[in-house]
């Protein structure tokens, strides 16, 4: 007689209502793993292939890079420093490179999360290994390639940063996330230049033209170096005049007062003559951007905290000197008016 096969069946309801639990969260949890896999790890292979291709790469800079032993960090596609701070680093040990000049990557390097990519051989000076290989006779030692030990780096770098790893990625993803520094696509710095200034601004100076408020980059950029320049005094205010042009054909005149330009003017051909000294773009330098007023300082004192000035004091808290006490008549006033003194 065939052997019959019992099927499992629950005795309480509770266990039915358990067990489809359990059923249901681990096919909650399979399908959320196959919608949203982690990426794998960046491969070894993968390295050695970026390293290829973007060591010793010539590209194009977006943003300013200070000179210094500290460089920037781009994260989630926003850079640090940057603003105020960035303006500070650049006016104590100056820009390492600026928007639309050229660099060269000259290494490559995956620390834990961090890609550390350094240009113009980076901010630290390094040394060969054959730099260190000397020879020795009776004059003493002679490298056989000298270096200028004098010679500053003048490099900068920047690290692209991920979240816990450094994901698997191509080429072509790692140009998009370090576009807001370098531009892998731009075949001149007056292309890579454009991209980085505001719409109104890129479109001037692909016409040629100059407006009020720009500064003198963006001039040079659209007029190209002045061939000839005058420094005149408007009263209290100095000014620097660039003259584009001669007669008989369009002269243009731009005026700077320190970096911004405040007054163009066009004298055509025919003898017209076009004043414009209206703002026409507002741009922002990143150092005033956050900057707040300051108070002006207290004037210098040498007293000491909480202690009061006596009577006869200035405006700004010093003491005034005592007045010298009054002196008697000479002798020689005596005798030029003796009626004066008679009694």
């Amino acid at each position: 007689m065939p052997r019959l096969e019992r099927a499992f069946v629950p005795r309480h309801p509770l266990s039915v209502v358990f067990l489809s639990a359990v059923v249901s969260c681990f096919c909650v949890s399979s399908s959320a793993r196959a919608d949203d896999p982690k990426p794998p790890h960046i491969s070894k292979e993968t390295r050695i292939e970026l390293i290829r291709l973007f060591e010793t790469d010539l590209v194009y800079i977006r943003t300013l890079f200070p000179m210094g032993t500290k460089g920037l960090t781009l994260r989630d596609g926003k850079l640090s420093p940057n603003g105020v701070d960035l303006q500070q680093m650049i006016a104590m040990w100056g820009p390492a490179v600026k928007p639309g000049d050229q660099a060269r990557i000259s290494d490559i390097e995956f620390k834990g999360n961090t890609i550390h990519f350094e240009i113009n051989g980076g901010p630290i000076r390094k040394v060969k290994w054959y730099q260190h290989i000397s020879m020795s006779g009776a004059g003493g030692d002679t490298p056989i390639a000298p270096t200028d030990t004098s010679a500053n780096p003048r490099g900068s770098y920047v690290d692209l940063v991920f979240d816990q790893y450094i994901p698997e990625l191509d080429a072509k993803h790692l140009k998009e996330l370090l576009l807001p520094v370098f531009d892998f696509n731009a075949r001149s710095a007056e292309e890579a230049y454009l991209n980085t200034v505001a719409p109104k601004v890129k479109q001037a100076i692909l016409d040629h033209q100059v407006l009020v408020g720009m500064n003198r980059e963006m001039v040079v950029y659209a007029k190209g170096r002045p061939p000839k320049k005058e420094r005149e005094k408007d009263g209290a205010t100095e000014y620097e005049e660039w003259i584009y042009g001669e007669p008989p054909a369009d002269v243009d005149f731009v005026r700077f007062v320190n970096d911004e330009v405040v007054r163009v003017e066009v004298m055509t051909v025919d003898g017209k003559r076009t004043v414009r000294t209206a703002r026409e773009v507002d741009i922002v330098p990143p150092a005033t951007e956050n900057a707040t007023t300051a108070s002006p300082a207290a004037a210098p004192t040498l007293r000491r905290p909480g202690e009061t000035l006596p009577t006869g004091d200035d405006s700004n808290g010093a003491k005034l000197p005592s007045p010298l006490p009054s002196q008697p008549p000479s002798n020689n006033a005596r005798t030029q008016n003796p009626s004066a003194f008679s009694s």
